[in-house]
């Protein structure tokens, strides 16, 4: 059901983004902002993955992302653990959302895409680019960048660049 024709009906259109978010960075804001002209409400999905090791903790990559949306309701952030699907069909979300930077993420977002059908039809994938600025970042790039006292304020949300810097500097020799 597309938002305009939900004006119809009562239901609000809910969409799951999920990821890591360590850090949100300003393609993760470009995706939830274009996620919001195509659904009512999006739920930004904090992913405990076991497969990676974060630099910041989950509690700090939740208020990175609350920060990043004060005061918009239509906006809300969820710790998750287990599978994507499972949480967005409990949600009432019709769609997961995921951003795709470039083909090398398509195989990938692909083979998910369809594992999340199978496991539940109900559910769509939605994949949505991020605007052009923003198709070169990624979470790791900004990381190492910072890691290795590079500038990425323009790449990050202000608070989180004022955290990435607080991190890495304590961190340095």
């Amino acid at each position: 059901m597309s938002k305009l024709s939900n004006e119809q009906h009562s239901e609000p259109t809910i969409a799951v983004y999920p990821g890591t978010f360590d850090p949100i960075t300003m393609g993760h804001v470009d995706i939830i902002d274009r996620a919001l002209n195509l659904f009512d409400k999006v739920i930004v999905a904090v992913a405990v993955n076991s497969a990676k090791d974060p630099v910041f903790s989950l509690e700090e990559r939740i208020k990175m992302i609350k920060d990043s949306f004060p005061d918009n309701d239509l906006v809300t952030v969820r710790a998750i653990s287990g599978l994507s699907v499972d949480f967005a069909y409990q949600q009432n979300a019709t769609a997961i959302v995921r951003g795709i930077r470039a083909v090398s993420d398509f195989d990938y977002e692909f083979q998910l895409a369809l594992m999340n059908r199978k496991l539940n039809r109900e559910v769509e994938s939605v994949f949505l680019m991020p605007g052009f600025r923003w198709i070169y970042i990624s979470s790791s790039i900004i990381k190492d960048a910072a890691r290795n006292g590079g500038d990425v304020s323009d790449l990050v949300p202000p608070h989180v660049n004022e955290m990435l810097i607080e991190t890495f500097s304590a961190r340095l020799p």
